[in-house]
């Protein structure tokens, strides 16, 4: 007998107390090892549509719902005894007579009139109502969309006021391409599978019903019931990640598309498919690795083999461990320690119109990370990624300064991270053994030159040997430039998803005013956000500027206690500020709410009871029921000091660009809830987030 879980099973449960959890996790393994067991208590729901609900008791007042079949038993909810009981009596699973995917069902005469969400304000009575958006379309088209029979007329009654409401009561693939056709998009045709082909294994159902086969996967699918994208694959994401690829190949999307889970499980797949292969997961951070490294528990459990394989580690990471065991320890030269010695190179030259910020980029960006070692080379770079334009006579000007570094270097025994890449690069240039045989890059956007010139020559020249994942709009802390000159060419390998998970559709509308709706890589890859739908509806978010610190403190600590007051726990909530000297005013305005505010180590997850304190750069890879964006005010976002560094306006732009970007990260982190704040006179950005 297949045993399957959906995953309305896993929402219901995480919104159950620990003790009612622990509970129905028992019932349901018991139900997995042996569901004829005598001790379960199995009751036939009479006053069900679907004939196939059944209740099983976990305690006195909680009950799962089950959908049993001839060779089949799903797990479909769990809740108090009458609200399950009222769950069931309002569904059927059928089998789509278009597509062939089985389907939960809503049935539809039980749901009232679609209402038009009380935090859309209604029109004037003066204003003709709007237009429906899917009169036109025929009805076969509609079915071939997934939309259930018998939900036809609301979806052509549907308008922009209504469609996201009705959305909520339609299975995931009929949702989302309303949600597409609506913004202009054209949706994909679901896959149609013959009569006798098993309902519950089209792709449409297996995003929703999954096979466990063992107690063990059971175990990690209830565990987490918010990573459930980790099991429940949408159909356009196992297309990614089951794909075949003649070169490298990338994944784009925006914030919340799946990305990570993509690269998670395309790293697993690969292990699974070559079995004697080596496969590096990475990305650019240690606290993003170590994210990743516990998310890739969860996907693959205990199984050895594929842990053995697969080596979780941020790619400078990689870099000096493998340097290490051929070349020895290296004495890595860290920021401050460059700073100094430009300081002095540049004293010890004649005179020039350049800052040491000007000379950190410069070193940083160009003559470091194309390891240029003679004036000829300097002089002849194109210093792509770098704006401002430089003369011959200026380069003139600049290579002594850092010649004259890299003598010290040498002199010091000090070598940088390009230093290293470079040294393993030349390595297996040589002919020197691979370490491993793929790698999945998570967080692509912000690889550098040097980590990129190291993954290509790894496994850049074989069938699927690279696979990047990314969001140009999420780049916070690398300099572009041309991934072509380093050789990775993905501009015929490259796919986008759509799909919003984890950001509601107001929410990501919102962040989305950030960022043009085309944003182009340095070698014309273009990445349109347009299109993108979310999965689910919220509020909308709040932007407020106050008059006072004081008062922006009150609003922020009103709002938490609003979100406590309405069940949020505080470790769902974050607080996000530009840098570390906003942490002492979000922290006071945390307290207001009556809980306390903690600034939790990179990597590791916040303290329950308590709300947590991050800078906007240690958002990426997290994500909150509720997130609130404090401090925004102007000269902290975009930062001041930034702006004030740069040697030329034309480096303006790029440094305004990142400020933008840094905003949509904090800001995509939030599922329900968003408040944005500051001070009068508040950041331009604001501006721009609260376009209509």
């Amino acid at each position: 007998m297949d045993f399957r879980i959906s995953d309305t099973f896993t929402d219901s449960l995480a919104k159950l107390t620990g003790d009612e959890q622990k509970a129905a996790k028992t019932t349901a393994f018991d139900l997995q090892m042996n569901p004829a067991n005598p001790g379960l208590k199995f009751h036939k729901l009479d006053r069900a549509r679907d004939k196939n609900f059944w209740s099983v008791r976990v305690s006195r007042d909680i009950r799962l719902i089950v959908h049993k079949g001839a060779a089949s038993l799903l797990l479909c909810y769990v809740n108090h005894h009458d609200a399950a009981y009222a769950w069931a009596e309002r569904r059927r699973i059928e089998r789509h007579p278009k597509t062939g995917a089985a389907q939960l069902v809503e049935i539809r005469e039980t749901v009232r009139e679609i209402e038009v969400p009380v935090y859309v304000e209604a029109a004037p009575a003066t204003i003709s109502p709007k237009s429906t958006l899917f009169e036109n379309v025929p009805e076969d088209n509609l079915l071939d969309f997934g939309v259930p029979a018998e939900w036809l007329d609301d979806v052509r009654r549907a308008t922009e006021d209504t469609l996201l409401d009705l959305a909520d009561h339609l299975p995931g693939e009929a949702a989302e391409a309303l949600l597409e056709l609506a913004t202009g998009g054209t949706p994909s045709q679901p896959v149609h599978v013959p009569s006798d082909f098993d309902p519950f294994e089209h792709p449409d159902a297996q995003r929703r019903f999954r096979v466990m086969t063992d107690v063990d996967e059971l175990a990690r699918a209830l565990e987490y019931p918010w990573e459930k994208w980790t099991v429940f694959l949408h159909p356009a994401q196992r297309e990614i990640v089951e794909g075949q690829y003649d070169g490298p190949a990338r994944v784009a999307g925006s914030a919340g598309t799946g990305k990570t889970i993509v690269s998670l499980h395309r790293a697993a797949y690969l292990a699974r498919k070559n079995t004697d292969a080596k496969i590096l997961l990475t990305t650019f951070s240690l606290p993003l690795a170590k994210t990743l490294r516990q998310q890739l528990g969860r996907l693959i459990g205990d199984d050895a083999d594929l842990r053995g394989r697969i080596a979780v580690r941020a790619i400078d990471e990689v870099g000096i461990e493998l340097y290490e065991a051929s070349f020895g320890t290296p004495k890595v030269l860290t920021p401050s320690m460059i700073q100094t010695l430009l300081h002095g190179a540049s004293k010890q030259t004649q005179e020039h119109p350049f800052s040491v910020r000007f000379l950190e980029a410069e070193w940083a960006d160009v003559v470091d990370v194309w390891q240029l070692t003679t004036w000829e080379e300097y002089r002849d770079v194109p210093r792509l990624g770098r704006k401002t334009r430089l003369s011959k006579e200026q380069r003139g000007l600049l290579w002594p300064i850092f010649e004259r570094v890299r003598a010290d270097l040498d002199e010091r025994a000090l070598v940088t991270m390009p230093v290293i890449f470079a040294a393993l690069v030349e390595q297996l240039e040589s002919g020197g053994e691979r370490p491993f045989d793929f790698a999945v890059v998570d967080e692509a956007q912000d690889v550098s030159v040097a980590q990129l010139r190291f993954l290509w020559a790894l496994a850049g020249d074989k069938p699927d040997g690279l696979f990047f994942s990314g969001d140009l709009g999420q780049r916070i802390f690398q300099t572009p430039f041309s991934w072509k000159l380093v050789g990775v060419d993905i501009s015929d390998r490259s796919k986008k998803l759509r799909l919003n998970y984890r950001t509601s559709h107001q929410i990501r509308r919102q962040a989305d005013q950030l960022l043009p709706a085309d944003i182009s890589d340095v070698d014309g890859n273009a990445e349109d956000r347009r299109g993108t739908v979310s999965a689910f509806n919220g509020p909308e978010p709040s932007i407020k500027v106050a008059d006072s610190i004081d008062q922006e403190m009150q609003v922020i600590g009103d709002w938490i206690s609003g979100l406590l007051e309405a069940g949020v726990l505080p470790e769902e909530i974050a607080v996000f500020v530009r840098s570390k000297e906003q942490f002492r005013r979000a922290s006071k305005a945390i307290e207001r709410s009556g809980v306390s505010a903690v600034t939790p180590v990179a990597g590791v997850g916040p303290k329950p009871g308590t709300v947590p304190v991050m800078t906007m750069h240690l958002a990426k890879g997290l994500e909150f029921r509720a997130v609130a964006v404090a401090a925004c005010d102007d000269e902290i976002i975009p930062s001041q000091s930034r702006i004030e560094g740069v040697g030329d306006d034309a480096d303006l732009e790029d440094v305004y660009n990142t400020e933008r970007h840094l905003l949509y990260v904090a800001c995509t982190r939030a599922r329900d809830h968003l408040l944005v704040s500051g001070v009068e006179p508040a950041s331009e950005f604001l501006d721009d987030l609260s376009s209509p």
